[in-house]
């Protein structure tokens, strides 16, 4: 299992016994307080998997505080922030190769405390979208991505749309599921091009 999903699992339990713990009267400096103690007591460094994985930014941390449902100020100024964070590449182009792409999407390997630091990750796109009309099973956490150029189109207009919500997804919606793959170092612009090509491309399969 994905060392990521391990800690968001992990740290959504202890979220959970904090929401019983609340509603027993506890409170809310106390109940950080013993979340800080869980978090210190049962993570710990190990290979490129280090424990500062859980610190939470700004952002995060008022995703958690709200439960996802942001005042729309706060919301508005977070995306913002997050937007402009955007590294666009120094090229100018926003699309790579879709077969390289494929792969990447079908790839669920890296970051986890086995994996050395010089591997590239893979996108693992296939846990949480359908891509290809001949899947038979597929992750449905995120909608699914069937014709998605077919029905979008490939305009430099879209293109630009699509490598930012790869990039970060949290720019168009603060407390989205999705990863923030570029924002947080996970795939390199190379990799998103790559991505982006799949998704637009009329001959990927995502298209066909």
């Amino acid at each position: 299992m994905n060392a990521k999903l391990i800690i968001g699992l992990a740290v959504s339990a202890a979220l959970a016994s904090i929401s019983l713990s609340a509603q027993a009267g506890n409170t809310a400096g106390g109940l950080d307080a013993k979340t800080a103690e869980i978090v210190k007591r049962d993570f710990r460094d190990k290979g490129i998997a280090k424990a500062t994985r859980v610190n939470q930014d700004e952002l995060q941390a008022m995703c958690s505080k709200y439960v996802d449902n942001l005042p729309a100020k706060l919301k508005t100024r977070l995306e913002a922030e997050q937007s402009d964070a955007i590294k666009w590449p120094a090229d100018g182009k926003y699309m790579g190769d879709w077969k390289a792409g494929e792969k990447l999407a079908q790839s669920g390997r890296g970051m986890t405390w086995s994996d050395k630091a010089e591997d590239p990750a893979g996108g693992n796109c296939y846990n949480c979208h359908q891509l290809s009309s001949k899947e038979i099973a597929f992750g449905t956490i995120g909608p699914s991505l069937l014709n998605f150029g077919k029905l979008r189109g490939n305009s430099e207009a879209n293109q630009r749309y699509t490598y930012s919500r790869i990039y970060n997804a949290k720019a168009m919606n603060a407390c989205a599921n999705m990863p923030r793959f570029g924002h947080m170092g996970i795939l390199t612009e190379a990799q998103i091009k790559d991505l982006v090509a799949l998704l637009l491309d009329p001959e990927s399969p995502v298209n066909k």
